[in-house]
């Protein structure tokens, strides 16, 4: 069982950063791969950015490339979320996900475990 806890959302204008954090409980933190994905109102839950086990592959919406960067440190139990020039349409309640493998993937159903969200938004 995998526990994920996320931080580090809040109010921010257009073209601002914000940083989201999740830590995740357990001992088997390094054998997961790690996912951010986000839902606007009456939106269903999309991609944002993914992250192999060893942090050596990692998976963008084209939506946000450029923008946002996904690391993490196996050490801390931590996945980051590193997010840049944010946009409007970026306003969202942001989810951190844990997938019982090594391998990263984009889809939602692959995902086993999932935070409560925190929520992003960006005012023009």
């Amino acid at each position: 069982q995998v526990q994920l806890v996320e931080s580090g959302g809040g109010l921010v204008q257009d073209g601002g950063s914000l940083r989201l954090s999740c830590v995740a409980s357990g001992r088997s933190f390094g054998s997961y791969a790690m996912g951010w994905f986000r839902q606007a109102p009456e939106k269903e839950r999309e991609f944002v950015a993914a992250i192999s086990w060893s942090g050596g592959t990692v998976y963008y919406a084209d939506s946000v490339k450029g923008r946002f960067a996904i690391s993490r440190g196996n050490a801390k139990n931590t996945v980051y979320l590193q997010m840049n020039s944010l946009k409007p349409e970026d306003t969202a309640v942001y989810y951190c996900a844990a997938r019982s493998s090594r391998i990263a993937t984009m889809f939602v159903r692959d995902y086993n475990y999932w935070g409560q969200g925190t929520q992003v938004t960006v005012s023009s």
